[in-house]
Protein backbone atom coordinates (compact mmCIF):
# COMPACT_ATOMS: atom_id res chain seq x y z
CA UNK A 1 0.00 0.00 0.00
CA UNK A 2 2.80 2.38 0.95
CA UNK A 3 4.49 1.57 -2.36
CA UNK A 4 1.44 2.63 -4.40
CA UNK A 5 0.98 5.80 -2.34
CA UNK A 6 4.59 6.68 -3.03
CA UNK A 7 4.18 6.05 -6.77
CA UNK A 8 1.04 8.21 -6.87
CA UNK A 9 2.80 11.03 -5.02
CA UNK A 10 5.68 10.90 -7.48
CA UNK A 11 3.29 11.09 -10.44
CA UNK A 12 1.36 13.92 -8.76
CA UNK A 13 4.61 15.80 -8.31
CA UNK A 14 5.50 15.35 -11.98
CA UNK A 15 2.07 16.56 -13.08
CA UNK A 16 2.30 19.63 -10.85
CA UNK A 17 5.77 20.39 -12.15
CA UNK A 18 4.36 20.49 -15.66
CA UNK A 19 1.44 22.69 -14.63
CA UNK A 20 3.25 25.33 -12.56
CA UNK A 21 4.30 28.54 -14.31
CA UNK A 22 7.65 28.39 -16.03
CA UNK A 23 8.93 31.11 -13.66
CA UNK A 24 9.06 28.55 -10.84
CA UNK A 25 11.66 26.61 -12.80
CA UNK A 26 14.09 29.51 -12.30
CA UNK A 27 16.20 30.06 -9.22
CA UNK A 28 14.65 32.26 -6.54
CA UNK A 29 17.81 34.31 -6.12
CA UNK A 30 17.69 35.95 -9.55
CA UNK A 31 18.35 39.69 -9.29
CA UNK A 32 15.83 42.47 -9.62
CA UNK A 33 16.66 44.55 -12.71
CA UNK A 34 16.18 48.33 -12.76
CA UNK A 35 17.10 50.63 -15.63
CA UNK A 36 16.73 54.31 -14.72
CA UNK A 37 16.76 56.47 -17.84
CA UNK A 38 16.99 60.22 -17.34
CA UNK A 39 15.75 62.37 -20.21
CA UNK A 40 18.50 64.75 -21.45
CA UNK A 41 20.87 64.66 -18.48
CA UNK A 42 24.48 65.17 -19.59
CA UNK A 43 27.61 63.53 -18.22
CA UNK A 44 28.74 66.89 -16.90
CA UNK A 45 25.54 67.39 -14.87
CA UNK A 46 26.56 64.80 -12.26
CA UNK A 47 28.94 65.62 -9.43
CA UNK A 48 30.92 62.40 -9.79
CA UNK A 49 31.61 63.39 -13.40
CA UNK A 50 32.88 66.83 -12.40
CA UNK A 51 29.80 69.02 -11.92
CA UNK A 52 30.47 71.67 -9.26
CA UNK A 53 27.31 73.80 -9.19
CA UNK A 54 24.51 71.21 -9.24
CA UNK A 55 24.22 68.87 -6.25
CA UNK A 56 23.75 65.14 -6.98
CA UNK A 57 24.71 63.40 -3.71
CA UNK A 58 22.68 60.23 -4.31
CA UNK A 59 24.05 59.60 -7.80
CA UNK A 60 27.53 60.35 -6.47
CA UNK A 61 26.97 57.76 -3.74
CA UNK A 62 25.86 55.20 -6.35
CA UNK A 63 29.16 55.83 -8.12
CA UNK A 64 31.09 55.37 -4.87
CA UNK A 65 29.21 52.16 -4.08
CA UNK A 66 29.21 50.93 -7.68
CA UNK A 67 30.90 51.46 -11.04
CA UNK A 68 31.04 54.66 -13.09
CA UNK A 69 31.32 54.34 -16.87
CA UNK A 70 33.06 56.98 -18.96
CA UNK A 71 32.22 55.44 -22.37
CA UNK A 72 28.63 54.25 -22.02
CA UNK A 73 26.79 54.94 -25.26
CA UNK A 74 23.13 55.63 -25.90
CA UNK A 75 21.15 54.03 -28.72
CA UNK A 76 21.22 57.35 -30.58
CA UNK A 77 20.97 61.01 -29.69
CA UNK A 78 17.19 61.56 -29.37
CA UNK A 79 14.49 60.01 -27.23
CA UNK A 80 12.35 57.44 -29.07
CA UNK A 81 15.09 55.57 -30.97
CA UNK A 82 17.39 55.64 -27.94
CA UNK A 83 14.88 53.87 -25.72
CA UNK A 84 13.76 51.60 -28.59
CA UNK A 85 17.37 50.47 -28.97
CA UNK A 86 17.44 49.54 -25.29
CA UNK A 87 14.07 47.83 -25.47
CA UNK A 88 14.86 45.74 -28.56
CA UNK A 89 18.58 45.05 -28.11
CA UNK A 90 19.19 46.45 -31.60
CA UNK A 91 21.35 49.37 -32.67
CA UNK A 92 19.80 51.98 -34.95
CA UNK A 93 21.02 50.32 -38.11
CA UNK A 94 18.56 47.51 -37.38
CA UNK A 95 16.10 48.99 -34.88
CA UNK A 96 12.61 49.62 -36.36
CA UNK A 97 12.60 53.10 -34.75
CA UNK A 98 15.44 55.37 -35.90
CA UNK A 99 14.01 58.83 -35.29
CA UNK A 100 11.28 60.72 -33.45
CA UNK A 101 8.03 60.44 -35.40
CA UNK A 102 4.86 61.92 -33.95
CA UNK A 103 1.43 60.36 -34.39
CA UNK A 104 -1.61 62.62 -34.06
CA UNK A 105 -3.49 63.23 -31.89
CA UNK A 106 -1.15 61.62 -29.36
CA UNK A 107 1.83 59.31 -29.35
CA UNK A 108 4.83 58.27 -31.42
CA UNK A 109 5.43 55.81 -34.23
CA UNK A 110 4.87 52.44 -32.53
CA UNK A 111 7.17 49.49 -32.24
CA UNK A 112 5.98 46.92 -34.81
CA UNK A 113 4.25 43.70 -33.91
CA UNK A 114 6.12 40.58 -32.91
CA UNK A 115 9.37 42.08 -31.67
CA UNK A 116 11.52 40.46 -29.04
CA UNK A 117 11.83 43.09 -26.31
CA UNK A 118 13.41 43.24 -22.90
CA UNK A 119 9.86 43.27 -21.55
CA UNK A 120 8.73 40.11 -23.33
CA UNK A 121 11.95 38.30 -22.41
CA UNK A 122 11.75 39.12 -18.70
CA UNK A 123 7.99 38.63 -18.42
CA UNK A 124 8.47 35.24 -20.08
CA UNK A 125 11.07 34.45 -17.43
CA UNK A 126 8.54 35.11 -14.68
CA UNK A 127 9.53 38.64 -13.76
CA UNK A 128 6.96 41.23 -12.79
CA UNK A 129 7.51 44.14 -15.16
CA UNK A 130 6.73 47.84 -15.07
CA UNK A 131 7.51 51.13 -16.79
CA UNK A 132 7.02 54.45 -15.07
CA UNK A 133 7.72 57.90 -16.48
CA UNK A 134 7.68 58.30 -20.26
CA UNK A 135 7.01 55.49 -22.74
CA UNK A 136 7.18 57.10 -26.20
CA UNK A 137 7.11 53.85 -28.23
CA UNK A 138 3.42 53.62 -29.18
CA UNK A 139 -0.02 54.41 -27.81
CA UNK A 140 -2.07 51.79 -26.00
CA UNK A 141 -4.19 50.91 -29.04
CA UNK A 142 -1.13 50.17 -31.22
CA UNK A 143 1.45 47.41 -31.57
CA UNK A 144 3.80 49.64 -29.59
CA UNK A 145 1.67 49.54 -26.44
CA UNK A 146 3.71 48.69 -23.35
CA UNK A 147 1.26 45.88 -22.61
CA UNK A 148 1.97 44.26 -25.99
CA UNK A 149 5.68 44.42 -25.28
CA UNK A 150 5.92 42.60 -21.99
CA UNK A 151 5.00 45.33 -19.50
CA UNK A 152 2.55 44.46 -16.70
CA UNK A 153 2.11 47.95 -15.27
CA UNK A 154 2.57 51.46 -16.63
CA UNK A 155 2.23 54.87 -15.04
CA UNK A 156 3.04 58.28 -16.49
CA UNK A 157 3.11 59.77 -19.99
CA UNK A 158 2.68 57.64 -23.08
CA UNK A 159 3.46 60.44 -25.55
CA UNK A 160 6.75 62.32 -25.39
CA UNK A 161 5.07 65.50 -26.62
CA UNK A 162 2.64 65.27 -23.68
CA UNK A 163 5.65 64.71 -21.41
CA UNK A 164 6.95 68.19 -22.18
CA UNK A 165 4.54 69.45 -19.51
CA UNK A 166 5.48 68.87 -15.88
CA UNK A 167 2.08 70.15 -14.72
CA UNK A 168 -0.16 68.13 -17.08
CA UNK A 169 -3.94 67.88 -16.90
CA UNK A 170 -3.72 64.06 -16.97
CA UNK A 171 -1.42 61.05 -16.73
CA UNK A 172 -2.02 57.37 -17.47
CA UNK A 173 -2.39 54.61 -14.89
CA UNK A 174 -1.95 51.55 -17.09
CA UNK A 175 -4.10 52.54 -20.10
CA UNK A 176 -6.57 54.54 -18.03
CA UNK A 177 -6.40 58.29 -18.37
CA UNK A 178 -6.26 59.82 -14.89
CA UNK A 179 -7.27 63.46 -14.81
CA UNK A 180 -5.46 66.01 -12.67
CA UNK A 181 -8.22 68.61 -12.36
CA UNK A 182 -6.14 70.85 -10.09
CA UNK A 183 -3.77 71.65 -12.95
CA UNK A 184 -6.70 72.63 -15.16
CA UNK A 185 -7.47 75.28 -12.57
CA UNK A 186 -3.93 76.65 -12.46
CA UNK A 187 -2.64 74.57 -9.55
CA UNK A 188 0.84 73.12 -9.48
CA UNK A 189 0.61 69.34 -9.12
CA UNK A 190 4.04 68.16 -10.25
CA UNK A 191 3.85 65.05 -12.44
CA UNK A 192 7.12 63.59 -11.18
CA UNK A 193 5.71 63.57 -7.64
CA UNK A 194 2.92 61.22 -8.74
CA UNK A 195 5.29 59.11 -10.85
CA UNK A 196 7.75 58.75 -7.97
CA UNK A 197 4.98 57.67 -5.58
CA UNK A 198 3.82 55.04 -8.07
CA UNK A 199 7.36 53.70 -8.48
CA UNK A 200 7.89 53.34 -4.74
CA UNK A 201 4.50 51.71 -4.20
CA UNK A 202 5.05 49.20 -7.02
CA UNK A 203 8.55 48.23 -5.86
CA UNK A 204 7.32 47.88 -2.29
CA UNK A 205 4.53 45.57 -3.46
CA UNK A 206 6.73 43.37 -5.66
CA UNK A 207 9.93 43.25 -3.61
CA UNK A 208 9.47 39.59 -2.60
CA UNK A 209 9.91 38.25 -6.14
CA UNK A 210 12.14 39.17 -9.11
CA UNK A 211 11.01 42.29 -10.92
CA UNK A 212 12.06 44.46 -13.85
CA UNK A 213 11.55 48.21 -13.65
CA UNK A 214 12.15 50.60 -16.54
CA UNK A 215 12.08 53.95 -14.73
CA UNK A 216 12.04 56.50 -17.56
CA UNK A 217 12.28 59.78 -15.65
CA UNK A 218 11.46 62.85 -17.73
CA UNK A 219 13.72 65.13 -15.69
CA UNK A 220 15.55 67.33 -16.71
CA UNK A 221 14.05 67.52 -20.22
CA UNK A 222 12.66 70.93 -21.27
CA UNK A 223 10.27 72.86 -20.66
CA UNK A 224 12.46 73.22 -17.58
CA UNK A 225 9.59 73.39 -15.11
CA UNK A 226 9.95 72.66 -11.41
CA UNK A 227 7.63 73.00 -8.41
CA UNK A 228 10.40 74.15 -6.07
CA UNK A 229 13.77 75.68 -6.92
CA UNK A 230 15.01 74.67 -3.49
CA UNK A 231 18.65 75.46 -2.77
CA UNK A 232 18.98 77.27 -6.09
CA UNK A 233 16.23 79.82 -5.50
CA UNK A 234 18.58 82.60 -4.40
CA UNK A 235 21.36 81.88 -6.88
CA UNK A 236 22.33 84.81 -9.14
CA UNK A 237 21.26 82.82 -12.19
CA UNK A 238 18.52 83.01 -14.78
CA UNK A 239 15.18 81.32 -14.02
CA UNK A 240 15.96 78.62 -16.56
CA UNK A 241 19.30 77.90 -14.92
CA UNK A 242 17.71 77.67 -11.47
CA UNK A 243 14.98 75.40 -12.78
CA UNK A 244 17.40 73.16 -14.62
CA UNK A 245 19.66 72.72 -11.60
CA UNK A 246 16.64 72.02 -9.38
CA UNK A 247 15.34 69.44 -11.86
CA UNK A 248 18.65 67.56 -11.83
CA UNK A 249 18.74 67.63 -8.03
CA UNK A 250 15.09 66.48 -7.88
CA UNK A 251 15.99 63.59 -10.18
CA UNK A 252 18.89 62.76 -7.87
CA UNK A 253 16.67 62.89 -4.80
CA UNK A 254 14.08 60.55 -6.33
CA UNK A 255 16.78 58.05 -7.27
CA UNK A 256 17.93 58.28 -3.65
CA UNK A 257 14.43 57.46 -2.37
CA UNK A 258 14.26 54.37 -4.57
CA UNK A 259 17.66 53.15 -3.39
CA UNK A 260 16.66 53.80 0.24
CA UNK A 261 13.51 51.68 -0.23
CA UNK A 262 15.53 48.85 -1.76
CA UNK A 263 17.89 48.90 1.21
CA UNK A 264 14.95 49.08 3.64
CA UNK A 265 13.34 46.02 2.03
CA UNK A 266 16.59 44.10 2.43
CA UNK A 267 16.98 43.40 -1.29
CA UNK A 268 20.01 45.57 -2.14
CA UNK A 269 22.29 42.56 -2.60
CA UNK A 270 19.90 41.10 -5.17
CA UNK A 271 19.10 44.28 -7.09
CA UNK A 272 21.00 45.63 -10.10
CA UNK A 273 20.43 49.31 -10.86
CA UNK A 274 21.78 50.83 -14.04
CA UNK A 275 21.39 54.58 -14.40
CA UNK A 276 21.95 56.51 -17.63
CA UNK A 277 20.92 59.51 -19.68
CA UNK A 278 19.16 58.96 -23.01
CA UNK A 279 21.19 61.43 -25.07
CA UNK A 280 23.55 64.31 -24.59
CA UNK A 281 22.64 67.69 -23.18
CA UNK A 282 19.93 69.66 -24.92
CA UNK A 283 22.05 72.81 -24.60
CA UNK A 284 24.67 74.00 -27.05
CA UNK A 285 27.80 74.38 -24.89
CA UNK A 286 28.24 77.86 -26.36
CA UNK A 287 24.99 79.07 -24.80
CA UNK A 288 24.83 80.75 -21.41
CA UNK A 289 23.33 77.73 -19.64
CA UNK A 290 25.77 75.36 -21.32
CA UNK A 291 28.67 77.47 -20.12
CA UNK A 292 27.18 77.89 -16.64
CA UNK A 293 27.07 74.18 -15.92
CA UNK A 294 30.06 73.10 -18.03
CA UNK A 295 28.16 70.05 -19.32
CA UNK A 296 30.82 68.97 -21.82
CA UNK A 297 33.20 67.73 -19.14
CA UNK A 298 35.41 70.79 -19.19
CA UNK A 299 35.12 71.09 -22.94
CA UNK A 300 36.52 67.60 -23.49
CA UNK A 301 33.43 66.36 -25.36
CA UNK A 302 32.08 67.84 -28.58
CA UNK A 303 28.42 67.97 -29.51
CA UNK A 304 25.05 67.76 -27.86
CA UNK A 305 21.59 66.28 -28.49
CA UNK A 306 20.79 65.41 -32.14
CA UNK A 307 24.42 65.17 -33.22
CA UNK A 308 26.72 62.17 -33.66
CA UNK A 309 29.69 63.47 -31.66
CA UNK A 310 30.76 62.05 -28.30
CA UNK A 311 28.98 64.75 -26.29
CA UNK A 312 25.70 63.50 -27.74
CA UNK A 313 26.35 59.77 -27.55
CA UNK A 314 28.29 59.25 -24.31
CA UNK A 315 26.14 59.18 -21.19
CA UNK A 316 26.54 59.51 -17.47
CA UNK A 317 26.14 55.83 -16.55
CA UNK A 318 26.36 53.97 -13.28
CA UNK A 319 25.92 50.33 -12.24
CA UNK A 320 25.08 49.48 -8.62
CA UNK A 321 24.67 46.01 -7.15
CA UNK A 322 26.23 45.65 -3.69
CA UNK A 323 28.46 42.62 -3.44
CA UNK A 324 28.50 42.01 -7.20
CA UNK A 325 29.36 45.26 -9.01
CA UNK A 326 32.75 46.53 -7.77
CA UNK A 327 32.51 49.64 -5.61
CA UNK A 328 34.44 52.73 -6.66
CA UNK A 329 35.42 51.36 -10.05
CA UNK A 330 35.78 53.79 -12.95
CA UNK A 331 36.19 52.35 -16.42
CA UNK A 332 36.56 53.79 -19.91
CA UNK A 333 35.73 50.54 -21.68
CA UNK A 334 32.74 51.09 -23.99
CA UNK A 335 29.28 49.54 -24.02
CA UNK A 336 25.92 50.61 -25.44
CA UNK A 337 22.19 50.50 -24.71
CA UNK A 338 21.63 47.53 -27.00
CA UNK A 339 23.83 45.43 -24.68
CA UNK A 340 21.30 45.62 -21.84
CA UNK A 341 18.72 43.20 -23.25
CA UNK A 342 21.15 40.25 -23.53
CA UNK A 343 22.61 41.25 -20.16
CA UNK A 344 19.24 41.18 -18.44
CA UNK A 345 18.32 37.98 -20.25
CA UNK A 346 21.42 36.22 -18.91
CA UNK A 347 20.83 37.47 -15.37
CA UNK A 348 17.19 36.33 -15.48
CA UNK A 349 18.08 32.87 -16.80
CA UNK A 350 15.93 33.42 -19.88
CA UNK A 351 16.72 31.83 -23.23
CA UNK A 352 16.44 34.21 -26.16
CA UNK A 353 14.44 32.95 -29.16
CA UNK A 354 16.62 31.17 -31.70
CA UNK A 355 15.40 33.36 -34.54
CA UNK A 356 16.33 36.55 -32.63
CA UNK A 357 19.80 38.00 -33.17
CA UNK A 358 20.48 40.98 -30.90
CA UNK A 359 23.20 43.47 -31.75
CA UNK A 360 24.12 43.66 -28.08
CA UNK A 361 26.49 41.51 -26.06
CA UNK A 362 26.01 40.45 -22.46
CA UNK A 363 27.80 42.68 -19.97
CA UNK A 364 27.47 40.33 -17.00
CA UNK A 365 31.19 39.61 -16.54
CA UNK A 366 31.99 43.28 -17.25
CA UNK A 367 29.55 44.37 -14.54
CA UNK A 368 31.25 41.98 -12.14
CA UNK A 369 34.63 43.59 -12.74
CA UNK A 370 35.95 41.80 -15.82
CA UNK A 371 36.78 43.34 -19.19
CA UNK A 372 34.13 44.64 -21.57
CA UNK A 373 33.11 42.22 -24.34
CA UNK A 374 35.09 42.53 -27.57
CA UNK A 375 33.29 43.57 -30.71
CA UNK A 376 34.03 44.85 -34.17
CA UNK A 377 32.29 48.22 -33.87
CA UNK A 378 29.52 50.44 -32.50
CA UNK A 379 27.10 51.98 -34.99
CA UNK A 380 24.52 54.79 -34.81
CA UNK A 381 22.21 56.58 -37.19
CA UNK A 382 19.56 59.23 -36.66
CA UNK A 383 16.77 60.51 -38.90
CA UNK A 384 15.63 64.03 -38.07
CA UNK A 385 13.59 65.80 -40.72
CA UNK A 386 15.59 65.63 -43.95
CA UNK A 387 18.93 65.18 -42.22
CA UNK A 388 19.95 61.54 -41.77
CA UNK A 389 23.28 61.13 -40.02
CA UNK A 390 25.62 58.33 -38.98
CA UNK A 391 28.52 57.47 -36.71
CA UNK A 392 30.74 54.46 -36.23
CA UNK A 393 33.33 53.64 -33.58
CA UNK A 394 35.83 50.83 -33.99
CA UNK A 395 38.79 50.50 -31.63
CA UNK A 396 39.67 54.16 -30.95
CA UNK A 397 38.64 55.41 -34.40
CA UNK A 398 35.42 57.38 -34.77
CA UNK A 399 33.77 58.14 -38.11
CA UNK A 400 30.98 60.72 -38.34
CA UNK A 401 28.75 61.65 -41.29
CA UNK A 402 27.10 64.85 -39.95
CA UNK A 403 24.99 65.56 -43.05
CA UNK A 404 22.91 63.37 -45.37
CA UNK A 405 25.08 62.44 -48.33
CA UNK A 406 27.97 64.41 -46.83
CA UNK A 407 31.61 63.60 -46.35
CA UNK A 408 32.70 61.27 -43.56
CA UNK A 409 34.88 62.79 -40.86
CA UNK A 410 37.48 60.73 -39.00
CA UNK A 411 38.78 61.19 -35.45
CA UNK A 412 41.25 59.37 -33.22
CA UNK A 413 39.56 59.22 -29.81
CA UNK A 414 42.75 58.07 -28.10
CA UNK A 415 44.39 61.45 -28.73
CA UNK A 416 41.42 63.68 -29.60
CA UNK A 417 38.40 62.92 -27.42
CA UNK A 418 36.96 66.32 -28.29
CA UNK A 419 36.86 65.39 -32.01
CA UNK A 420 38.62 68.60 -33.03
CA UNK A 421 40.99 67.22 -35.68
CA UNK A 422 39.37 65.66 -38.73
CA UNK A 423 41.92 63.14 -40.04
CA UNK A 424 39.91 62.01 -43.07
CA UNK A 425 42.35 63.43 -45.64
CA UNK A 426 45.29 61.86 -43.79
CA UNK A 427 43.76 58.37 -43.70
CA UNK A 428 41.65 57.80 -46.83
CA UNK A 429 41.93 54.02 -46.45
CA UNK A 430 40.40 54.19 -42.99
CA UNK A 431 37.58 56.41 -44.30
CA UNK A 432 36.84 53.84 -47.00
CA UNK A 433 36.86 51.12 -44.35
CA UNK A 434 34.50 53.14 -42.16
CA UNK A 435 32.03 53.70 -45.01
CA UNK A 436 32.06 49.99 -45.80
CA UNK A 437 31.39 49.15 -42.15
CA UNK A 438 28.59 51.72 -41.99
CA UNK A 439 26.94 50.19 -45.04
CA UNK A 440 27.24 46.70 -43.57
CA UNK A 441 25.83 47.83 -40.21
CA UNK A 442 22.39 48.84 -41.46
CA UNK A 443 19.42 47.28 -43.17
CA UNK A 444 17.54 49.40 -45.68
CA UNK A 445 14.10 50.57 -44.60
CA UNK A 446 11.94 52.91 -46.72
CA UNK A 447 10.98 54.77 -43.55
CA UNK A 448 14.64 55.45 -42.78
CA UNK A 449 16.49 56.25 -46.04
CA UNK A 450 20.20 55.66 -46.55
CA UNK A 451 22.10 58.48 -44.79
CA UNK A 452 24.77 58.31 -47.50
CA UNK A 453 22.29 59.70 -50.04
CA UNK A 454 21.62 63.39 -50.03
CA UNK A 455 17.90 64.08 -49.75
CA UNK A 456 16.38 66.02 -52.69
CA UNK A 457 15.24 69.56 -52.03
CA UNK A 458 11.48 70.09 -51.70
CA UNK A 459 9.84 72.10 -54.51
Amino acid sequence: MTYWITIRLVWLGLVLALLVPSANLFADDRPNLIFILSDDIAQGDVGAYGQELIQTPHLDRLCAEGTRYMSAYTGTSVCAPARSSFFTGLHTGHCPIRGNREIKPEGQKPLPEGLVTVGTVLKGAGYKTATMGKWGMGMFNTTGSPFKNGIDHFFGYNCQRHAHSYFPSYLYDDATRVEIPENKKGAKVYAQEKIEQNVLAWVDKHSDNPFFLFYAITLPHGRFEIDNQGIYEDKPWTEKEKNYAAMVTRLDSDVGKLVALIKEKGIADKTLIIFSGDNGSSFDPKTTIGKRFNQTMGGSLRGFKRSMYEGALRQAAIAWWPGTVPAGRVTDEPWAFWDLLPTFAELSGADLPKEYSPDGLSLVSFLEGGPAPKRESFYWELHEGKNHIQALRWNNWKAVRPQSGGAVELYDLSTDLGETKNLATDHPTLVTQAISMMDASRVEDPLWPDPARKMPEAH
